[in-house]
C-alpha cells in the first residue's frame, strides 16, 4: 500500500493515482475509523502536500471526504435522501418512505403581500399571498429550510393547520381540493451563509441546494416555494435511456443570492 500503487513513470498524474487509490481504500473501508491527515498521507505515499490537497480537493468535490480549514479530513457521510430529476415529490413523503422520522418547525405560517412572488405566480402584485416557513427534520437532524408561498384564494383553509408533522400537499389536497399537477424547478448549488449554516448545522466545507418550484395544478401556478436543503443529506439522480436520451436545461445563471 502508500507507494507501490503510485507509478512515477505513469503520463497519469501522481494526485490522479493518489485520489484513485483513496477512492479504492474508501470503499473497501479502510478509513471507516478515521481519516488520515495530509502530513500522514504525504509521508505514505512519499509525495507532496500539493499532490495530497490535489487528490483531498476531488475528494470533498466528490462529497467523499469532509475538510475544514484548520480541521482534520473525515469521511463525509453519503446522501440519506435521493430524489429523481422530472419528478413532482414531497419532501415529507420522501423522508418518510425511507423510514426516518419526519418532523417541521414551523416559523411562520401568515398572510401577506409579496410582489415579486405574486408576479411569478401570476398574479398582481398587491396579491395576499398564504406564507408558510419550516425547518424541516430528518430523524430529529436539520434537513432543510422551507417557505412556501400559496394564493390566499387557494390555501386560507390551511391557515389552521399544525404543520408540524404534516404534508402540505396532503393538507392542499384535502382542504382546498388542489392537487399539484406539475411545474418547474431549478437547482443550483450554493456555499450558505454563516446564518443558514448554524440554522441548518451544515458542517464547514458542505454546500447547500437552493431550489425554487413553481408547482401548478392544471397548468395553473398555485405555488411558488424556495428550499434550502443540506448538500451532505440530499442527492439527484437523472434515468437515462438510448432511445430517449438525456434531457437536462442547464440555464445559465447569477452568482448572486436572493
Amino acid at each position: 500500500m502508500g507507494t507501490s500503487v503510485l507509478d512515477r513513470r505513469s503520463h497519469t498524474p501522481l494526485w490522479a493515482q493518489l485520489h484513485a487509490d483513496l477512492l479504492r481504500r474508501v470503499g473497501a473501508g479502510h478509513f471507516d475509523d478515521a481519516f488520515p491527515g495530509e502530513l500522514a498521507l504525504a509521508a505514505e505515499y512519499q509525495v507532496s502536500r500539493n499532490t495530497v490537497r490535489e487528490a483531498l480537493r476531488r475528494l470533498r468535490a466528490d462529497g467523499l471526504v469532509v475538510a475544514g480549514r484548520g480541521q482534520p479530513p473525515r469521511l463525509g457521510k453519503p446522501t440519506e435522501i435521493t430524489q429523481p430529476l422530472g419528478a413532482l415529490y414531497s419532501l415529507f413523503a420522501s423522508v418518510r418512505a425511507l423510514g426516518m422520522d419526519q418532523h417541521s418547525v414551523v416559523r411562520t405560517l401568515d398572510v401577506r403581500a409579496d410582489g415579486v412572488v405574486a408576479v411569478r405566480l401570476g398574479l398582481e402584485e398587491s396579491t395576499p399571498l398564504l406564507y408558510l416557513e419550516r425547518l424541516r427534520l430528518a430523524n430529529d437532524e436539520p434537513l432543510a429550510v422551507d417557505r412556501v408561498w400559496l394564493p390566499k384564494s387557494v390555501g386560507a383553509p390551511l391557515l389552521g393547520v399544525d404543520f408540524a408533522d404534516t404534508s402540505l400537499y396532503q393538507e392542499l389536497d384535502a382542504r382546498c381540493g388542489v392537487r399539484l399537477t406539475g411545474g418547474q424547478e431549478q437547482l443550483r448549488a450554493v456555499i450558505p451563509t454563516a446564518a443558514e449554516r448554524k440554522q441548518l448545522d451544515i458542517p464547514i466545507g458542505v454546500a447547500a441546494f437552493s431550489i425554487d418550484r413553481l408547482g401548478t395544478a392544471d397548468g395553473k401556478p398555485v405555488e411558488w416555494r424556495n428550499t434550502l436543503v443540506r448538500g451532505d443529506r440530499f442527492s439527484v439522480v437523472a434515468d437515462f435511456s438510448a432511445r430517449a436520451g438525456y434531457q437536462l436545461d442547464v440555464r445559465a445563471g447569477s452568482a448572486k443570492r436572493t
